[in-house]
């Protein structure tokens, strides 16, 4: 595991609005990979199309994906994140194991302790979250030796295609697909993967299910344990509309204290709104917490006809966010969905002329 950089990250996140990374899945697009080449060798004959797949691109394309991650760095990110959204096998099992639903089955306990056990999905699974930290960690070196800026490394920590919280059986209301302990599990091994790969922080984003996130950050801390070592930690939620988690109903004021006793270096919010619908609740959130503050919302809402997929300009989301630190909103700042190096550049640019938000220093 490496240093434990908390205190040096404090001093970062006071000293300037620090930049995160864009979207990996937006910028894929533009290079074209067909499914053959995302299969590449190791996967040519997977039972299911792999194209989406995007975290498996950092063993069938590592050249692209470290392309991507120096664009950003490039951009101005000071931390990356590891291509690792859905490197847990539970996420992955989706890509090659057949659903039993097709054929009048259905997924539970059961079904996903034959995943947890599966050979396969635990080698890829840790595959990918080593290679994927390798890969951030690389460029990540290489780009602050040049630039003579130290860069980070954050392992992506995703939601799952499962929810702990949500009731998939009308008839049998205390149903759930599988179990808190499953879930632990699968985080527990990507964690795990991420730490050993070189990752200077481990980020819980997207979080739509606060119950899964807490099994996820329940799982890091007994691998801390185990450690006896620990490394920063990020929380990021995507809310909805009215500012509540999309699946769990969780509020930010609940969200926030939630968490708060894990004592994370920052807790924000990403994906799901634009700039312009996050807003509130991103100042709501900066109201109350003690932890630093992220934000890295959306190119605006989904539209399919925008070359990214998504209606906001570079010069957009630099207005906007600029507004947000203005306002004295933000510790971090990035861009989730629709956001390209492009986008990072001219927010980068944007919010170099306002200071951070104060927050407390967290516990080394």
């Amino acid at each position: 595991m490496r240093p434990n950089l908390t205190t040096e990250l404090h001093d970062l996140f006071a000293s300037r609005i620090t930049l995160l990374d864009g979207a990996m899945g937006t910028t894929i697009r533009n290079y074209g990979i067909d499914e053959a080449g995302a299969r590449g060798k190791r996967f040519a004959d997977a039972p299911k199309d792999l194209l989406n797949n995007g975290d498996i691109l950092s063993l069938t394309q590592p050249d692209t994906i470290g392309d991507i991650h120096k664009r950003f760095l490039e951009a101005g990110s000071d931390i990356i994140e590891t291509n690792t959204f859905s490197a847990t096998t539970i996420s992955q099992s989706e890509f090659f194991i057949e659903d039993p639903r097709a054929t009048g089955g259905r997924k539970d306990p059961e079904f996903f302790q034959g995943i947890l056990g599966n050979s396969f999905l635990q080698e890829l699974a840790r595959d990918i979250n080593v290679e994927s930290a390798k890969l951030a960690r690389q460029w990540a070196d290489r780009v602050g030796e040049e630039t003579g800026i130290k860069r980070y490394v954050a392992g992506a920590i995703g939601p799952l295609t499962v929810s702990l919280t949500n009731a998939t059986d009308h008839d049998d209301p205390a149903f759930r697909m599988v179990t808190f302990d499953q879930v632990k599990q699968a985080y527990r091994e990507q964690a795990k993967a991420l730490v050993d790969g070189g990752c200077d922080l481990l980020m819980v984003e997207t979080i739509f299910d606060s119950l899964n996130a807490k099994a996820a950050l329940v799982a890091i801390q007994e691998l801390f344990d185990a450690e006896e070592a620990r490394i920063p930690i990020m929380i990021s939620a995507a809310v909805g509309l009215g500012g509540e988690t999309m699946i769990s109903a969780q509020r930010i004021e609940a969200l926030w204290i939630t968490f708060q006793h894990l004592d994370p270096i920052a807790i924000g919010l990403n994906c799901s709104l634009g700039p312009d619908l996050m807003r509130p609740f991103l100042a709501q959130l900066a109201h109350i917490a003690a932890a630093y503050t992220s934000c890295y919302p959306n190119a605006g809402l989904p539209n399919p006809l925008a070359p990214t997929g998504f209606d906001l300009e570079p010069h957009h989301m630099a207005e906007y966010l600029s507004e947000f630190a203005q306002a004295g909103l933000l510790n971090l700042v990035g861009g989730c969905c629709g956001n390209t190096p492009a986008h990072i550049e001219a927010i980068a640019e944007a919010v170099k002329q306002h200071a951070p938000r104060l927050a407390r220093k967290p516990a080394a």
